[in-house]
């Protein structure tokens, strides 16, 4: 009885987590630092490779709910989050580098755990008694992905990411900045821990919730907006529009057709849509007031801290192909970077994926192959938060699998649930990667008015229907031995605690007191890179 895991990506490493946590042995493979890809930097497991932020943590928002019910299996990509948070509105980011330290230290120390570093380059064996999850993400070996093709028996899908560049913090010129978060929604020191819509934060019609102040330190948050936005004349927007047109883009390799996941479209595709699209997407300006003049700037850019230290700024949204000569001649029209240094360009990588509702079942099990699952990006999902949740359930599932117990799916009343469905139900005509949306998950029968109350009533549906599926049967065998605490040490200070049901008490935001105004699409996909805004990007 053991398991096989390759790749040593979110979905792989939360994959391996779940199933040691329920007592089965797991190889995790990962072929980093052995051979390295053109995107990563390190050696380390769960390496973020395009954004530092895991995007909204409010339960009216269903990325905030599928975290919610991520902590409640007790994920370790949320654990490790929480404990290298950095401030960034109303939404989760970390710092990179601790937060990839965290996840690799704590399965490295888990006596179940052994981390292989090694390519593998064809898709091993695997019985009931030895299941394999294949979770090597958008950047699969051409060797891995014939062997891949071989299996699921048809030709890959497959769209391009493109990654945003990130400046020093100290060649930003402050005086032509301000700090500021969208509608002022910045960090709390209190979290709401279920939907609440009282005017008392710390009470609910039972009399009590569960309330932790936020224990992490969070570099250089002083209260005033955890975003630097460096404001646009409409002169400066139009001179930087022509430029971006003008500039020169790298040649995408390996393919013979662009295509990217829309909600992730590099600057200058969408600058090609039209002269305003930019001002509906990442440089939009809406719920930003510049200080000096009192009012809403024509154009906006947002910069987001990249690390604790607070030295590192990335720039929202602005994931480009740009050759990187372009590149620095263009992004340093923005006032504020005229004298930025890049520590990383933007950049174009392929990300690979197979046809989920022709491949994969709903435990995301490979249909004509049970022992065999798939997680994470290459599964057909979109985002950190979603490949990490591919890899809990896998993880669960394979270990119930190798123990001889069933299998299952939480509900499709859940974020977790619905996203599994939706995998494994879409049409395979059309299908794309997903983030989750409360649009996949099943509807209400009497939905209250009005977007926000809906919202918080499927989160509380959600979060009561994920609790009654860990006590029956099929959901106490995959989570009854799962979600260990790890040790204090491994995330440098006390592990965040559970209550009785096994729901983590949450740290500052959680659940996101500042709303979002209504009127502003939270319901499209949210790309892993856009922070407090939401990329609206219409087709002009």
């Amino acid at each position: 009885m053991a398991i096989r895991i390759i790749g040593g990506g979110l979905a792989g490493s939360e994959a391996a987590w779940q199933a040691a946590s329920c007592g089965v042995p797991v190889t995790l493979y990962e072929m980093r630092p052995v051979r390295g890809t053109a995107v990563h930097k390190s050696d380390r497991l769960a390496e973020l490779v395009c954004s530092n932020s895991f995007r909204g943590d409010k339960l009216d928002n269903a990325v905030g709910l599928l975290k919610e019910e991520m902590r409640r299996l007790g994920s370790l990509v949320m654990r490790a989050a929480e404990a290298s948070r950095v401030p960034a509105g109303a939404a989760l980011a970390v710092d990179r580098e601790r937060f990839a330290e965290i996840v690799t230290q704590t399965l490295a120390a888990h006596p179940l755990i052994s981390v292989v570093r090694e390519e593998i380059a064809a898709i091993p064996d695997s019985s009931s008694h030895a299941p394999v999850i294949v979770a090597t993400g958008p950047l699969t070996s051409d060797a891995l992905s014939a062997s891949l093709a071989a299996i699921v028996g048809q030709a890959h899908l497959y769209f391009y990411d493109a990654i945003s560049p990130i400046v020093l913090a100290d060649t930003i010129d402050r005086s032509k900045v301000f700090r500021q978060s969208r509608w002022d929604r910045s960090l709390r020191t209190k979290a709401r821990l279920k939907p609440d819509t009282t005017e008392d934060p710390t009470t609910n019609d039972s009399g009590s919730v569960r309330l932790q102040p936020d224990p992490l330190s969070c570099g250089i948050d002083d209260g005033e907006g955890d975003y630097l936005n460096c404001p646009l004349t409409r002169d400066e927007y139009e001179a930087f529009y022509r430029a971006l047109v003008e500039a020169e883009s790298a040649t995408v390799h390996d393919f013979d057709k662009e295509r990217f996941f829309e909600g992730c479209l590099p600057i200058e595709v969408m600058a090609h849509r039209g002269p305003d699209t930019l001002r509906f997407g990442p440089m939009k300006p809406v719920g930003l007031i510049d200080p000096r003049t009192g009012r809403e700037p024509y154009a906006a850019v947002q910069l987001r801290q990249d690390n604790l230290a607070g030295d590192h700024f990335s720039l929202v949204g602005f994931q480009t192909q740009i050759k990187w000569g372009d590149q620095a001649r263009v992004l340093r029209m923005i006032p504020g970077l005229e004298a930025a240094e890049f520590v990383r360009f933007g950049m174009v990588h392929r990300n690979t994926y197979v046809n989920g509702p022709t491949v994969l079942a709903e435990t995301w099990q490979v249909r004509s192959r049970p022992s065999l699952f798939f997680a994470g990006q290459m599964s057909g999902v979109e985002g950190y938060v979603e490949s990490a949740a591919s890899g809990l359930l896998a993880g669960l599932n394979a270990a119930a699998l190798a123990k001889g117990e069933p299998v299952s799916s939480p509900p499709r009343t859940t974020a977790i649930g619905a996203l599994a469905y939706y995998v494994s139900h879409a049409n395979p005509a059309h299908y794309e990667p997903s983030n989750i949306t409360f649009g996949i998950i099943q509807a209400l029968e009497k939905a209250p008015r009005g977007k926000k109350l809906r919202n918080l009533a499927l989160s509380e549906r959600a979060l009561a229907d994920l609790e009654s599926w860990k006590a029956r049967p099929e959901g106490r065998a995959l989570h009854a031995s799962g979600g260990t605490v790890p040790s204090t040490d491994a995330f440098g200070g006390t592990a965040p605690s559970t209550d009785a049901s096994g729901g983590t008490v949450r740290s500052a935001d959680a659940a996101g007191d500042a709303q979002q105004p209504s009127g502003v699409a939270d319901e499209a996909p949210h790309p892993s890179n856009v922070g407090d805004d939401l990329q609206v990007v219409p087709n002009t």
